[in-house]
């Protein structure tokens, strides 16, 4: 009799930290989703922007490259802020 009450305690003991396992990689994976998103609505930012600056002609094409760049940056940086 002792031997099924040991048993069921650590099955329940293992469905406990199995559960909260499943949990901690379900936050994780909205965090990544989370963080995707945002680089994903950065580079549609940047493409715009570098259209906007082409379109004003107030920079050279490199010029309005580098404000691309520093527009996908930005965005990498919200990511990683948000993920970690």
């Amino acid at each position: 009799m002792r031997k099924h009450r040991t048993f069921g305690w650590v099955a329940m003991i293992f469905l406990l930290v199995a559960n909260g396992a499943a949990w901690a990689a379900t936050e994780r994976a909205e965090t990544r989703r989370s963080a995707r998103d945002v680089r994903q609505e950065t580079r549609q930012g940047a493409r715009e922007t570098k259209q906007d600056c082409r379109a004003a002609d107030a920079k050279s094409n490199p010029g309005c490259r580098q404000d691309k760049r520093q527009t996908k940056q930005e965005g990498r940086q919200k990511a990683r802020d948000i993920k970690y």
